[in-house]
């Protein structure tokens, strides 16, 4: 398995959960679960995500450019997902900000896996590809398994 493969793994399961997330109304239990399900994956995702596939790819002139604009991107979610975080799910504007972090989310790994991934993947050896594939998934793996 190579780095693209483990990180499309993780996509799947973003886009499946915040596309169930803008399916749910009113403060449910269901609503909170995956809202807690999608920040810990975005979570899990983008910090080894970061280290394992953006960082290597810096050293780099063209990965430095791609990979600005994919990390601006995180800081992105990553501000919708507070603003969820200090509204009241039972708020009609709750699901107004969950339906932005899912368009964004869906941009962002569309756009990852039809540009930056073919980009980073000729800058990348193949070996380097796998390892970093190995440590990705063993980040990922622990901050899954830790509250975001």
């Amino acid at each position: 398995m190579n780095i693209f493969e483990a990180l499309r793994e993780s996509h799947g399961q973003q886009r499946s959960l915040s596309q169930q997330l803008i399916q749910t109304s009113g403060h449910t239990e269901e609503r909170e679960q995956l809202f807690k399900q999608l920040k810990n994956e975005l979570y899990a995702h983008s910090v080894a995500e970061d280290r394992y596939l953006y960082i290597p790819l810096m050293f780099n002139d063209v990965g430095l450019d791609i990979t600005r604009h994919a990390l601006a991107e995180h800081h992105e979610m990553d501000e919708l997902v507070e603003k969820l975080e200090e509204t009241d799910m039972s708020n009609p504007g709750w699901l107004a900000i969950a339906k932005q972090l899912s368009e964004k989310v869906h941009h962002h790994l569309k756009e990852e896996e039809h540009k930056f991934f073919q980009q980073a993947g000729k800058i990348l050896e193949d070996a380097e590809k796998e390892t970093l594939a190995k440590k990705y998934l063993a980040e990922y793996h622990k901050y899954k398994t830790v509250e975001a």
